[in-house]
């Protein structure tokens, strides 16, 4: 299984995240050293893209919905499809409301970054309450949910995103999942850097 990956993209840090999560091995494959691969690869030529037994696939949500079912064991998803329904549209709301302004962060400057700075930081502290409701995102046990927070929350101090004192649970949610070993094995050290003190 090999991997192409961003060293510092929060999509591919996804897909890595739920590669450790479920103890999978795969050849990670710096993305901007492999472009003509990659361009041969996927039409869109970006990463990540996941390359299993001649199966090519891209868009970090079909790898992680791929990766889950592959290997079944822990699963990332609920079993029963109505949970499992209502956890996609969670993940479809987190995409929506806090990685397209994450993304609007990296992509943009001035004011307009700023202004997506300030929305996230108050979005991720309105939703404090719901941080603290379980030990991970809305269970017990880690799963997807928290394999596309964790990239997220991991960034937020590198791309200027302050989080208020309030924001209690929300650190502390963040601090419970970067301390797993698996977290930690599916940082590349460009991301290590980002939290360098």
């Amino acid at each position: 299984m090999q991997l192409y990956s961003r060293p510092d993209g929060v999509y591919s840090h996804r897909v890595r995240l739920v590669l450790a999560e479920k103890g999978v091995a795969a050849e990670i494959i710096d993305a901007a050293e492999a472009m003509r691969d990659l361009a041969d690869l996927n039409p869109y030529a970006e990463a990540p893209t996941l390359i299993d037994r001649g199966l090519i696939l891209y868009d970090s949500r079909v790898i992680a919905d791929y990766l889950d079912e592959r290997f079944p064991h822990p699963p990332l998803m609920p079993v029963d499809p109505i949970a499992r329904a209502k956890a996609r549209l969670v993940l479809s709301r987190i995409e929506r409301d806090w990685y397209q302004l994450l993304v609007q962060v990296e992509a943009s400057a001035g004011e307009e970054a700023d202004e997506a700075r300030r929305r996230l930081g108050q979005s991720l502290a309105a939703s404090d309450e719901v941080f603290g409701a379980h030990a991970f995102f809305f269970s017990e046990e880690v799963g997807m949910m928290d394999c596309l927070l964790g990239p997220l929350l991991w960034r937020v101090p590198h791309y200027g995103v302050e989080l208020p004192d309030t924001a209690k649970q929300v650190h502390a949610y963040a601090q419970r999942l970067f301390e797993r070993i698996e977290f930690q094995n599916s940082l590349s050290d460009v991301e290590r850097a980002m939290r360098a003190v």
